[in-house]
């Protein structure tokens, strides 16, 4: 007897034999015994999982003697004609082969003839989708009203490519790929009944190679039986199809999450010189990650991985060396290097190349961290000064080295931080615009801050109005064109936090265009000035105000910008308002 392959040898031959289908199948068996039976019938699904299998155990419960019958018995003769292929009442079409206008015409001619020996006629079309789109409407009509004897099952693994009309006169069944522990399962009880001593770690292999087709899992099987006779060991799996152990993979991953390059790179040129896959190790990391992504976010990731409970318990692991954003950093160079791999002319330096850039992505501070740090060392110093002196020792830094001088101003810092009309003393007057139009210059100050351009453009600009709930701020004509700028920038946001800050509550603002009365506007901070005008130490006061002090230190010599600048290595360029 001629030898048969495994993948024929244990094709399932009836319903409860077909492995991790059980949604469809028992679908079908409620139909079948409820005598609900379509016309039409649609399966879904990648290559190897069951969609021709299950149709052809359909057709031989439809046609059974005893039947229809969730059980077909596999010994009359219509059961024996549908297994051996040989049928005159179940037709199987290749629709790659068979996919034109003409030959589907010759199918509607055929449809209206009665089944020689069944209660059926079923035509069965693999890879439907091959068909041409006049060959699929050539089929319309017929597949929507088709005589009371025949029955379509359609199997194909691209659906988008089906026709919507076709579609929606059939009723679909997406079969999924089957998982790992069923596919062990099966090649176990195989290699048991072919006395084939085979260890677990080789059928896992197999079965993660298989990708969830249990057809592909029993050709490998098939090859390394030819191959290695009935020893065969995990090594021997992965020396024939290319693959990366776990052990190796799980390696692979600590190693980037630990920012090891050396030993990934050595890790690499190994798997290369092995001849392994290193598209397929790209996927297996991407996968691995995801899994890694999966224990940290569930309570119970052994319910939504489809892994050993050893795989599980280094991933556990795993997940403890980086957090969720830097996983998903590496998710992503993983997935543009498999899309780059297709292309590659060398796959190992563009893996080698996303690898290292993976260490980095984990390893590297992250902008998160930097503002982290910010934020603790922040809290951790006590504040220099007050507000407005604050703003008053940054302005006046900036001034004396646009200046280039080192005189010293006789008026003191405290005296000009106490001429400044504070928002306090004005809101317990109950007069929040004239508090408001009176620290105007000091209030663009704060808004220069956060955002430069928006006070060059507010320069000319003034209170109107102080509502509960809104700031209304006039624009000179002459600049009626930035108003629309200022409404659509983000910048609005920091001029209604200032402002927000100042009447202690959330406004929002308005911009309106208004005639400005330049000698009414109020008065600004003076501008800076060169050397050589003035006399520093004078008393001299310019418009009611008392000029500018400079403080005797540098703002670069505070202890907590050196600790800033210790920290992150950085330096000072520049001190501005």
């Amino acid at each position: 007897m001629a030898y048969e392959v495994l993948a024929r040898k244990w094709r399932p031959q009836q319903f409860d034999n077909v492995v991790g289908q059980d949604h469809v199948v028992q679908t079908l068996k409620h139909a079948i015994e409820e005598k609900r039976l379509a016309h039409a019938y649609l399966f879904v699904g990648p290559r190897g999982i069951g969609k021709t299998s299950i149709a052809r155990i359909f057709a031989k419960a439809l046609n059974c003697t005893s039947g229809p019958t969730v059980k077909p018995c596999d010994k009359c003769d219509s059961c024996r004609e549908i297994t051996s292929g040989t049928s005159l009442d179940v037709m199987e079409i290749d629709g790659a082969s068979n996919n034109s206008v003409d030959q589907i015409r010759d199918l509607r001619e055929t449809v209206r003839y009665l089944p020689v020996h069944g209660k059926f006629k079923i035509y069965i079309i693999d890879e439907v989708h091959m068909l041409s789109t006049a060959a699929f409407n050539a089929l319309l009509k017929t597949l929507e009203e088709p005589p009371a004897h025949v029955k379509f099952f359609f199997a194909t693994t691209e659906p988008e490519r089906v026709l919507a009309t076709i579609v929606s006169r059939c009723q679909r069944f997406d079969l999924r790929r089957i998982p790992v522990q069923l596919l062990v399962e099966r090649l176990s009880l195989i290699a048991k009944t072919d006395t084939v001593n085979i260890s677990q770690e080789a059928l896992l292999a197999i079965a993660r190679g298989a990708e969830g087709g249990l057809r592909d899992a029993e050709s490998a099987l098939d090859q390394l039986i030819s191959f290695k006779g009935n020893e065969i060991t995990e090594d021997d799996v992965l020396s024939v199809f290319g693959l990366v152990s776990q052990k190796t993979l799980e390696n692979l991953a600590e190693k980037i999450m630990t920012g090891d390059v050396k030993a990934l790179l050595k890790i690499v040129a190994e798997l290369d010189q092995g001849g392994k896959d290193l598209q397929r190790l790209v996927l297996e990391l991407m996968e691995h990650f995801r899994n890694l992504l999966v224990c940290q976010h569930t309570d119970e990731p052994e319910s939504h991985l489809d892994l050993t409970d050893a795989q599980i318990e280094v991933l556990k692991k795993q997940s403890k060396l980086a957090d969720t954003a830097r996983i998903m950093r590496v998710s992503g160079i993983l997935g543009e290097t498999e899309d780059k791999m297709r292309r590659a002319l060398s796959r190992r330096t563009l893996l080698e190349v996303s690898l290292v850039r993976c260490a980095r992505a984990v390893t590297v501070v992250s902008l998160e961290d930097i503002l982290a740090k910010i934020n603790a060392l922040r809290d951790t110093c006590p504040p220099l000064q007050s507000e407005g002196a604050g703003e008053q020792l940054v302005a006046e830094t900036e001034d004396n080295a646009s200046a280039g001088t080192d005189e010293q101003p006789a008026v003191a810092t405290e005296h000009k931080a106490s001429t400044v009309p504070s928002p306090e003393r004005n809101e317990a007057d109950g007069d929040e615009l004239a508090m408001l139009v009176k620290i105007w210059p000091e209030t663009l100050g704060k808004i220069g801050q956060v955002a430069p351009f928006t006070k060059n453009t507010l320069r000319d600009s003034r209170p109107l109005a102080v509502e509960p709930d809104k700031v209304v701020i006039g624009l000179d004509a002459e600049f009626a064109g930035e108003k629309e700028k200022l409404t659509a920038s983000r910048d609005k946001l920091a001029v209604e936090r200032v402002l927000s800050r100042i009447v202690k509550r959330e406004v929002a603002v308005e911009f309106k265009i208004a005639e400005m009365d330049l000698d009414e506007e109020p008065e600004r901070v003076p501008e800076k000035k060169t050397a050589g005008k003035g006399t520093a130490g004078s008393g001299q006061e310019h418009h009611g105000k008392a000029k500018h002090a400079s403080p005797s230190g540098d703002m670069t010599d505070h202890p907590l910008v050196k600790e800033a600048q210790e920290l992150f290595g950085g330096r000072v360029i520049a001190v501005r308002k």
